[in-house]
């Protein structure tokens, strides 16, 4: 019975094919992808007020009760227990995954990521993790997208597109910004943007908001900000905004590897959890913003909270009288955000640093105008600098800066901003990218080695694979064999070029029969004269542990049609054509062309 239903499914989605094509076909399920990766993001968000709304009816006495401070522990706990009891593999890091899997396989994601991150993302920070649901919203809405073209069959390059449909579908419902949606598309999954490509991103974003509008209603994440106008006396400060954000996001990337690195180094995982659990309960003692994602403080500093309501539950709020203690407190929550995020994922915890990076943005924002309009006879509109803080340290923290741009111009409303968005997340790009190659996302496929990028030529440099192009069938000849023992190599081969083996079958040379046409007919030198006279030694060599870069930087140099494949040991194995390892690079340009 079961297995006469998936047989009639599958017949299905191939008559689907053959009737209306295959671009049809991925319009048809880009909509399906919008549907249903607006849909688990919308089940993620509810499960996530589900969890708190179970710990706030267990435990009402919230702001009071202690107890609170354990919450994060027993979410990373049980986590870790899903995490590896059941589903058994690697859910940290959603968007690297998502990227991961575009580079290496294709956009093939397995289908238990349809749903694993939004149980395990719903525990955690429904507990109080101090993360954020994007990254796991993101990773499911694309493993949607990846698994309905694995079920209609699709070409690499079509799963890789339905893949960013889902990420996009998902972001698009619960930030309601589709532009911003099919940006990070394009910026962070680093998607093709061709015409192909943009129609499907389109109806997956529009589902995606539409969906989102219907279901949560027209408030997203930030509630609506009354925003000023932009004045041009204040682009020196959002300059200067943009500079700060730049360096936060510097601190930010380094700060989360250097703390997910030493935390790691425990090699228990059950003794990394508590350790972590009570690490972050005390950070959210001190500090009860760290509760969480986040986004009910950033809401305060957007509708104009003076800070001081953000500690009424810390013990730290009876000093906030004084502003030096007040403006210190607001440096250290800009700054121990990441550590309280970096503990979350290191020690099990599942989630994302896209609310972290907005907190952190928001309350940069809220500082800096808050110093200038203190000490400066200046005033500036703080909502506008938080919204701009915002953008700018998202920006250099994904190297993104058009999505931090239309993201908080969509999510707010706010297309007065334009202008500064662009300024504070210019800036800030530009500082982050002299300090740092990657974004926080793109760093660990990179250390890897395996990382997709948006110049073609660089992506099929690093794609190449050029061990299965080696010809092994090049003769070999001992370094004591004679110039007759070389005349019945000739004679037996079809190729002009021989391989010098010593005493230890080790590489020594080569012969190419070109150079020796002189004397291959003088049968009077056939016993006198000996290989190791005629063999030449070659300046470079190509190594079994070279990349595609390196190879193809040794063929250039060199301007060698072939060259010879040889261990650190100087083992040989084959010779490499330099044709060859040509026709492989222009294959996989062309695979990844959209004409």
């Amino acid at each position: 019975m079961k297995f006469n239903l998936i047989k009639r499914l599958i017949d299905s989605q191939k008559q689907i094919k053959e009737r209306i094509g295959v671009p049809n076909t991925v319009l048809l399920l880009s909509f399906f992808t919008g549907v249903l990766g607006a849909t688990v993001a919308i089940i993620l968000k509810n499960l996530l007020h589900f969890t708190s709304g179970i710990l706030y009816k267990a435990f009402p006495e919230a702001q009071m009760n202690y107890l609170y401070l354990a919450f994060p522990l027993v979410g990373i706990l049980l986590t870790l227990v899903f995490v590896k009891k059941v589903v058994k593999d690697d859910l940290s890091h959603g968007v690297s995954i998502a990227l991961r899997k575009m580079f290496s396989s294709g956009g093939k994601l397995r289908v238990h990521h349809t749903y694993s991150s939004m149980i395990a993302s719903s525990l955690t920070v429904g507990f109080g993790g101090s993360v954020g649901l994007e990254a796991p919203i993101v990773l499911t809405g694309s493993a949607v997208g990846s698994n309905l073209a694995r079920l209609f069959e699709l070409s690499p390059k079509n799963t890789r597109l339905l893949l960013a449909c889902g990420a996009t579908a998902a972001l698009s419902t619960i930030f309601k910004a589709p532009i911003a949606g099919i940006v990070f598309a394009i910026e962070v999954l680093m998607l093709d943007f061709t015409a192909t490509a943009l129609l499907p991103l389109l109806i997956s974003a529009a589902t995606g908001t539409v969906l989102s509008i219907l279901f949560l209603g027209a408030d997203v994440m930030i509630s609506l900000p009354h925003v000023s106008s932009f004045h041009l006396q204040n682009i020196p400060y959002y300059l200067i905004l943009g500079v700060l954000a730049g360096f936060v996001s510097v601190y930010f990337m380094r700060t989360m590897r250097s703390v997910e690195k030493t935390i790691k180094k425990i090699s228990n995982i059950w003794v990394r959890a508590v350790l972590g659990g009570i690490l972050l309960g005390g950070f959210i003692f001190l500090f009860p913003v760290f509760y969480g994602e986040g986004y009910e403080y950033i809401n305060a500093l957007v509708n104009g909270s003076s800070g001081m309501q953000l500690f009424e539950r810390s013990p730290l709020y009876g000093f906030m009288n004084h502003y030096l203690f007040f403006i210190i407190v607001f440096i250290f929550l800009i700054l121990f955000k990441v550590i309280a995020s970096a503990i979350t994922t290191a020690s099990g915890g599942v989630g994302g640093v896209f609310a972290p990076s907005l907190f952190a943005g928001a309350f940069l924002g809220f500082f800096l105008s808050e110093i200038c309009n203190h000490f400066i006879p200046v005033s500036l509109p703080t909502v506008n600098f938080v919204l701009a803080g915002m953008s700018g340290v998202m920006t250099g923290v994904m190297f993104a800066p058009l999505t931090g741009i239309f993201l908080i111009a969509e999510m707010t409303t706010g297309y007065e901003l334009l202008i500064p968005l662009m300024i504070t997340s210019s800036i800030s790009y530009i500082v982050a990218g002299r300090f740092e190659k990657h974004s926080v996302y793109t760093y660990p496929l990179a250390d890897e080695g395996c990382l997709k990028t948006h110049n073609k030529d660089q992506f099929a440099i690093q794609a190449l694979d050029w061990k299965p192009l080696m010809d092994k069938n090049i003769q070999t000849i001992s370094i004591h064999a004679t110039l007759r023992d070389y005349t019945q190599c000739i004679a037996h081969s079809k190729r002009n070029l021989f391989v010098v083996l010593d005493d230890d079958h080790l590489f020594a040379g080569l012969l190419v029969m070109d150079d020796h046409r002189d004397i291959i007919f003088k049968t009077e030198l056939y016993d006198t004269v000996k290989i190791e006279e005629l063999m030449i030694h070659p300046e470079l060599f190509i190594y079994d542990t070279d990349s595609g870069e390196e190879v193809i930087r040794k063929f250039n140099k060199t301007q060698n049609f072939n060259m010879p494949v040889i261990t650190i040991n100087r083992e040989y194995l084959g010779f490499l054509s330099k044709a060859k390892v040509l026709d492989e690079y222009r294959d996989t340009i062309v695979e990844e062309s959209d004409n």
